[in-house]
């Protein structure tokens, strides 16, 4: 190797010799070199970067530094999120505004409401209490809504129903699912919890809990922990599969969530809670015993 330096005669020195000349440690050359060549490649990598990122941003406005961190994984380029929001407050790409949020609960109705039978209650079967909530699924231009039903002993998601409109006919498609999934003459003292909304407090969805002698119990008003189970269930499905798709329409959405639902959560994804089993490996376990 040697430095760009000549003497008179025109020839090339060593490093060794040059660095005699000039009393320069040859391994600190060596980590200037280093750094240098670092400062290169990382500035050549920040303009791809910058490149990538604003592309994204121009294609899909709306995205946030999340979703375009997730869109250059897809890609094929890994960056942490962090680094990312930094380019877009740099290159001022991120948007401000406030978005919509539908609402899902609406409580101030003229029906009856009922008392929390649930609180403090020890879990310990299947078919001892359903619990149901709704959320709302945003699509390219319009928003849909989505209302599920757990067994909350085994955390699966035994009915569910996704439609353009949020009225009864919503919750109780999910609950029909969830007949259909388990109901038999035999069960006894189920129990079905839910918010206060007016989905669930009317005429037509209370007189089918009480057609099969399901006791109604509902959570306080405006307190989400009351139905935390749920909570949780909604808060991975829109992590783990509504985040990470842009859906373009309704029938879309039915597709990808009901995949997600009966074939990755019920089947195949470990819960903590059920000792790293899926909910169904942990409901046939959990029926053998009963057996035994």
């Amino acid at each position: 190797m040697f430095i760009q330096t000549y003497l008179s005669s025109g020839g090339p020195i060593s490093l060794s010799h040059a660095s005699n000349l000039l009393d320069v440690n040859r391994s600190g050359y060596y980590k200037w070199v280093s750094h240098q060549d670092q400062q290169h490649s990382g500035s050549a990598n920040n303009i791809v970067l910058h490149d990538a990122v604003q592309r994204i941003a121009v294609e899909f406005p709306g995205y946030g530094y999340r979703r375009i961190t997730i869109e250059l994984k897809r890609q094929g380029i890994l960056v942490n999120h962090k680094k990312i929001l930094r380019l877009m407050k740099e290159d001022n790409l991120l948007c401000v505004k406030k978005k919509f949020k539908p609402v899902t609960t609406d409580s101030n109705h003229g029906f009856n409401v009922y008392r929390n039978l649930i609180k403090n209650l020890n879990i310990t079967q299947l078919n001892q209490v359903w619990a149901s909530d709704i959320t709302y699924i945003q699509l390219s231009h319009e928003f849909v809504y989505l209302s599920v039903i757990l067994d909350l002993f085994s955390r699966r998601c035994i009915g569910w129903s996704l439609n353009r409109s949020i009225d009864t006919q919503l919750t109780l498609n999910a609950l029909d699912m969830a007949l259909q999934t388990r109901w038999n003459d035999t069960m006894t003292g189920l129990i079905h919890h839910s918010d206060q909304g007016v989905q669930y407090a009317s005429n037509q969805y209370v007189e089918q809990l009480k057609d099969h002698n399901i006791q109604i119990s509902m959570s306080r008003k405006g307190n989400p922990y009351d139905n935390a189970f749920v909570e949780s269930f909604i808060k991975t499905l829109k992590w783990e599969e509504v985040y990470l798709n842009e859906y373009e329409t309704y029938w879309d959405a039915l597709d990808n969530i009901g995949t997600f639902i009966d074939e990755v959560y019920n089947r195949k994804r470990l819960h903590s809670s059920l000792e790293y089993r899926s909910p169904i490996d942990f409901e046939q376990e959990a029926n053998l015993n009963s057996i035994a």
